[in-house]
């Protein structure tokens, strides 16, 4: 199976799992209903005990939230993966161009490299079996000749080992850089649908009073952890766009018919190992991307200076105006 099948069964696994919040939002129903109870009658009596009053505004919102548990997958479910679609389907696109252009690239690199090594008479046989028999019937029969003709077959053998070696460990790292983006991918899986199927109760804790922030931060980690894979998208993006830039670098440089290619992808693999690391560094990044009550220690901040401000120039003009008294009050 292909790793874009993998990646897709854990697409199908979360639409076959996201019903399941359905069930859930029967339990949810009785604690929104008893929390609405308690919240509204709490309210009302402050109200008539101060002799205020009644705001009913703030009333309608155990309201709101129950619509939204009733019909949690359309309203909120269908909602937020609409909004967040888009995001995940352009980076998406934008993974698949770079990484088609790499490949395009890198075939052109390797066809340049055996090219180059075809003009070097050093190196040709290693290559070719036409040029490793071409070179072997120039020889003749002498003792020297037939160790000229053991050295090419070592020569030939070392080289096809070291490739052979070189080619398993790039795969190697390929696998490890796909199984990355696979974990990542599997616990973003995980981690949505936990929040899809128990979100109605979170929806129904946050009618209580004094839980009101558990529906912002229900919502700030869902849409955190569905930015996992876009991120992951352009990281991996960027990656390939990095490696292309390389490889553009080196076919440049097989253009001159005297450049000896490195044929150890030293490079390459440097960036594997990167991005095998970079890719538990996507949830980090993701909680840069939305967080919950910024805004509020923002505005609290502002009145704070705000009302510190008003203190000083309160009091600044206090002083003035005692001053200008005292004057009047001398004359």
């Amino acid at each position: 199976m292909e790793w874009k099948n993998l990646h897709e069964l854990l697409r199908s696994l979360y639409d076959e799992m996201l019903p399941l919040s359905a069930d859930m939002a029967t339990v949810a129903k009785g604690i929104a209903g008893l929390g609405a109870l308690f919240y509204v009658a709490l309210k009302v009596w402050q109200a008539l005990s101060r002799a205020e009053p009644i705001d009913v505004f703030p009333l309608l919102r155990p309201f709101a939230i129950g619509l939204c548990i009733m019909f949690f997958p359309t309203i909120v479910l269908g909602t937020i993966n609409a909004v967040m679609s888009p995001v995940v389907k352009g980076t998406h696109a934008m993974l698949e161009n770079q990484v088609l252009d790499l490949n395009q690239l890198q075939a052109q690199k390797d066809q340049l490299e055996r090219e180059a090594m075809l003009r070097n008479p050093e190196t040709a046989y290693l290559v070719s079996d036409e040029e490793f028999d071409k070179k072997l019937d120039e020889l003749g029969w002498s003792p020297s000749d037939l160790a000229t003709m053991s050295g090419m077959y070592l020569d030939r053998q070392a080289y096809k080992i070291e490739k052979a070696i070189k080619e398993w460990f790039r795969n190697l790292l390929e696998i490890l850089f796909q199984a990355s983006a696979l974990v990542i991918d599997t616990i973003r899986t995980f981690f949505l649908i936990v929040l899809s199927i128990l979100g109605p109760i979170a929806f129904a804790i946050s009618v209580w009073d004094g839980f009101q922030s558990t529906l912002t931060q229900w919502l700030t980690r869902y849409i955190s952890v569905y930015l996992w894979l876009p991120i992951a998208d352009m990281f991996s993006s960027m990656l390939a766009k990095i490696q292309s830039l390389i490889i553009e670098r080196d076919i440049d440089m097989l253009a001159d018919p005297t450049y000896i290619p490195d044929t150890s992808n030293t490079v390459y693999i440097i960036f594997m190992i990167i991005g095998i690391v970079g890719y538990f560094t996507v949830p980090t990044v993701a909680g840069w991307v939305i967080q919950a009550g910024g805004a509020g220690n923002f505005m609290r901040n502002v009145n704070s200076t705000a009302s510190k401000t008003g203190n000083i120039a309160g009091a600044g003009t206090g002083a003035v105006a005692g001053n200008i008294g005292g004057r009047l009050m001398n004359k």
